[in-house]
């Protein structure tokens, strides 16, 4: 057998580097990844837009808590898939009760845009 020189071995190692980076990314494109911090300022801004539209289209009276957890997803723009804390008026919420709510939200942020896609009950 030939012994490989280091300048062969290394564009090898490179190729199976790149090709694996390529399938992981590919993969992932258009899927959606996990949001690792859900307490960022952001995403907890993302939070309190989908319970402030949901109570516009629903004439609900819905207090955003928290976000719990999260995805996110590359489209034309980006869509955030949230788990929601929310509480129903001041009497639950001093009981420190919440139920879960799952959201959608679209956002552009070229246009600086935030649009709600769905708003449901967490299963």
């Amino acid at each position: 057998m030939q012994k490989m020189n280091n300048k062969t071995t290394f564009i090898l190692f490179l190729s199976l580097v790149l090709c694996s980076l390529y399938a992981s990314q590919a993969a992932r494109t258009g899927g959606w990844s996990p949001i690792s911090d859900v307490k960022n300022s952001h995403i907890v801004e993302i939070g309190e837009f989908a319970v402030s539209e949901y109570n516009k289209e629903s004439k609900s009276g819905l207090k955003f808590v928290e976000v719990v957890s999260g995805e996110s997803q590359i489209v034309a723009g980006m869509n955030y898939r949230l788990i929601l804390a929310a509480n129903q008026g001041v009497a639950i919420a001093v009981n420190g009760e919440s139920k879960k709510y799952e959201a959608v939200v679209w956002e552009t942020p070229w246009l600086k845009s935030m649009n709600l896609t769905s708003f449901k009950p967490a299963m």
